[in-house]
Formats: structure tokens, C-alpha cells, sequence
């Protein structure tokens, strides 16, 4: 267990870090060899083409240095047809993908990722482990969206590759953009100089009516069918506890400027509960316990037809906040006293801020972002929140990160199968807190 830090010495530890956490610059010494093609022009490969995908390139594209998309690459044709149809239709000029550089298959990606000097990893999350794995061995820039795993092994894989692309002085930006979000920048910068003293609670949630559901075609593999219905297994999402709320527990572990030490929860199925569904659950409620005693509750559920609610708050030693995605950020003593509210007028689009800053400091040959370590801090203490209402069980840190056991399938083919497979009625089995083994 890490040593909590005192008060003084916590304030200043943060203070120092802010910036960091954030994604600011670690480095000014020139990149070597910053551009793979010895241009001026930056070249892109989009590994992943579905909405999430075309948005991420849609940014990158839109910032105002000399971009090239270049290479692209998906499990499916028809995706990468429609992503590649839609970049053409507003960036033409920036398009430079003739069908032999647009790759297709489980191996596509290792055939794009050599063209480009910055790659956009943007599949479901499943699969960044290896295509991080894989930039960092062939010396890329890399912007990768959030979850960066699903399960131990998993985020095990992450973290080496990360140590390595720190050697190698790899900008990685990771897409969990509230870090890049003003009302939140500004709230962190308050919070570190001690405006709401130490933060020992907190509240956060991602309640909402839940996401698309595709369901099964006729001549559908059982891999082709859970690929594309892929938000509803676990070694594809890792359940929306992971792909969803690690936003929300992001900004948690971001104000404790740490990791939980346990977590203890409950969930279940409750209304999406049909074969569409596959085998993630619908709610999950769970406290994460940090190492000084703090203890910040967490919610997330996709229930129809009730209140949506998506945002944060925290209760310090000397006031609390209460912080959104939607750019507000209001700051009380606990007399009333307003400490800060947030204007929400001309902020930034935090999604273009992240390929704004990014690529400003590709342009430069600057090493500035690391954002892998606390990218799989948060995607991690998501997992064991899943570990701990599928099992019941309270989940430790340490206990958890040592599990060697793996989600992802044997073989990656449209002919194999993954380990997760439905019974004759085509439903999947569901975990059952008391009897499931999760680490």
C-alpha cells in the first residue's frame, strides 16, 4: 500500500504534478527523427474506422498543421469504406489513402502503422494493448482513446509498452479529455493550492439511457457477430463500468492524485437483460477506498425512461465542488461562499484540444505528453470495479494486477471462436457475485 501523503507535502507533491497530469510538457529536446518521411508534412494512419474512429481523425485533420491521412485500417470493410468516404467528403486535400494503403483484417494494423509518424488507435479497447504495443515498437507518435484495456493482463501490457515509449520519447495522448477540459484545468489548479482542503469524498456518475445494440445477421460467425455488437463483451469493452465511467473515475483517481487500494461494489442485470445484450450488465455501484481512508462512490447504469445523470462532485477539508463534462465547475466553502464558478462561454472543444496540443508538439519535435500512466491507472481501477460486483467480492489493487487471466480469444480469425460463446437459446452467461472467479 503506498504511504499516504500528508497534508503539506501533498499539496506541494501536486502542485508540482499538475501540470504533468494534465498532459504538459516533460520535454523540449528535440524529437529524433520526428518525421518518418523527412517532409514537413505529418503523416496520420487511423487504426480503428468506426464513429469514434472518423471523429478522432476528423480532429486531427482539422488542426492547422500539414496532415496527411495516409493509411487506414479495420476489421471490416464496409467501416473503413464509410469512415473513408466521410474524411474525403470534408478533407479532401488531406487524403492520401489510395486502396493499397487501406488494409482490412485482424492484421491490418500491423501494415499501417509503418506508413505514418503519428497513428490514432481508436478500435474497441480489446485490442489496444497489442496496436499500442506495436506503435510504440515501430517508433510512433500516438493519440489512443480511453479504455486502454480490459483486464489485467491486459493493462500488465500497457504499462511495458508505456516504459518504453518514455525511452523513446513517444508523445501519447490518450482520449480521456476532460484532462483537457478548461473548467476542469482550472478546478485542478484550485484544488491543488488547497482551495477545498484535502478531498476525502467524492460522488461520481455516468447514468444514462445506455448505447446502440446491432444485433445478430444471417451468416454471422459467432466472432464476426460479437464484433460487431462488440460494446456487450467484456473482452471486446470491458462493460461500460469500463468503456463509459472510466471518465468519471478518471477525474476521481485525478483529484487523489492516486489510485483506490479496494474497491467494493454491487450490479446486475436489470433491464437490458435479452440476448442483444450479451453479457455486461446494466448498473454497477461502487465505492473506491484510496489509501488515506478517502472513500468516493461511483455510479453508472443504462436504464431507459429515468434521469440521466453525468458529472462529479467532491467534499474536501474546506468546501467541495461539483464538476461536468458539459463545462460547469462551481467551487463553495461550507458557509455558501462561492470559491469559483466556471464560465461556460468560448471553451475549447477538449476533443480538438487533445489533437490540437498533440500535434503542436509533434510539429515542434517536442517530447511533451505521457499520458499512458494515468490512462491505465483509471482504465484499471474500472476493471476491478467490474472484478468486484462480478464477484461480489471486496478487490484489492496489488491482488488484482497479478490475475493472469485473460479475456481476449486464443486466436484472432472470423473462424475462431471467443471464449465467451452463447447456450441454444443464444444467451451468454452472466456473472454471479458469490460464484464467479474474476482474478
Amino acid at each position: 500500500m503506498k504511504k499516504p501523503i500528508n497534508q503539506q507535502d501533498r499539496r506541494d507533491f501536486l502542485k508540482a504534478t499538475a501540470m504533468l497530469a494534465g498532459g504538459a510538457m516533460i520535454s523540449s529536446i528535440p524529437l529524433a527523427g520526428a518525421y518518418a518521411s523527412g517532409s514537413d508534412t505529418i503523416k496520420i494512419a487511423l487504426i480503428g474506422c468506426g464513429d469514434r474512429g472518423t471523429g478522432a481523425a476528423f480532429q486531427a485533420l482539422s488542426t492547422k498543421f500539414n496532415l496527411k491521412l495516409v493509411a487506414m485500417a479495420d476489421a471490416f470493410q464496409d467501416r473503413l469504406d464509410g469512415s473513408y468516404q466521410s474524411l474525403s467528403s470534408k478533407f479532401a486535400a488531406k487524403m492520401d489513402v489510395p486502396k493499397e494503403r487501406q488494409f482490412v483484417g485482424f492484421d491490418a494494423y500491423l501494415k499501417a502503422i509503418p506508413l505514418a509518424d503519428v497513428v490514432l488507435l481508436t478500435t474497441p479497447p480489446g485490442f489496444r494493448p497489442i496496436h499500442f504495443e506495436e506503435a510504440v515498437k515501430q517508433n510512433k507518435q500516438i493519440f489512443m482513446e480511453k479504455p486502454v484495456a480490459v483486464d489485467a493482463p491486459g493493462i500488465r501490457k500497457v504499462l511495458a509498452a508505456a516504459e518504453e515509449a518514455k525511452k523513446k520519447k513517444l508523445n501519447v495522448v490518450v482520449g480521456l479529455q476532460r484532462r483537457y477540459q478548461t473548467n476542469y484545468r482550472e478546478s485542478m489548479k484550485r484544488i491543488n493550492d488547497g482551495a477545498i482542503g484535502d478531498i476525502m469524498s467524492g460522488q461520481v456518475y455516468w447514468n444514462s439511457g445506455g448505447v446502440w445494440v446491432r444485433p445478430r445477421t444471417a451468416n454471422q460467425t459467432e466472432m464476426e457477430y460479437q464484433m460487431r455488437n462488440w460494446y456487450y463483451f467484456n473482452w471486446l469493452c470491458g462493460d461500460h463500468i469500463v468503456e463509459q465511467h472510466v471518465h468519471n473515475i478518471d477525474i476521481a483517481n485525478w483529484i487523489k492524485n492516486g489510485h483506490p487500494v479496494s474497491v467494493q461494489g454491487t450490479g446486475s442485470r436489470a433491464w437490458r437483460t435479452g440476448k442483444d445484450y450479451g453479457e455486461i450488465y446494466d448498473n454497477h455501484s461502487i465505492e473506491l477506498t484510496y489509501a488515506d481512508g478517502a472513500v468516493i462512490n461511483s455510479q453508472c447504469r443504462h436504464f431507459e425512461g429515468i434521469s440521466n445523470r453525468v458529472d462529479e462532485t467532491f467534499q474536501g477539508t474546506k468546501g467541495k465542488i461539483y464538476l461536468s463534462g458539459s463545462n460547469q465547475a462551481i467551487m463553495k466553502d461550507y458557509s455558501g461562499k462561492e470559491l469559483y464558478n466556471h464560465n461556460t462561454k468560448g471553451n475549447a472543444n477538449p476533443y480538438q484540444t487533445e489533437h490540437d496540443e498533440l500535434f503542436d508538439a509533434v510539429s515542434k519535435g517536442e517530447y511533451k505528453f505521457s499520458n499512458v500512466d494515468y490512462a491505465a491507472t483509471s482504465t484499471f481501477s474500472s476493471i476491478i470495479g467490474r472484478y468486484a460486483t462480478y464477484s461480489g467480492q471486496t478487490i484489492k489493487w496489488d491482488e488484482a494486477l497479478a490475475s493472469n487471466i485473460s479475456l481476449m480469444p486464443d486466436r484472432f480469425a472470423w473462424d475462431a471462436n471467443p471464449k465467451l460463446m452463447p447456450d441454444e437459446k443464444g444467451l451468454y452467461p452472466i456473472a454471479m457475485p458469490g460464484q464467479t472467479k474474476v482474478i
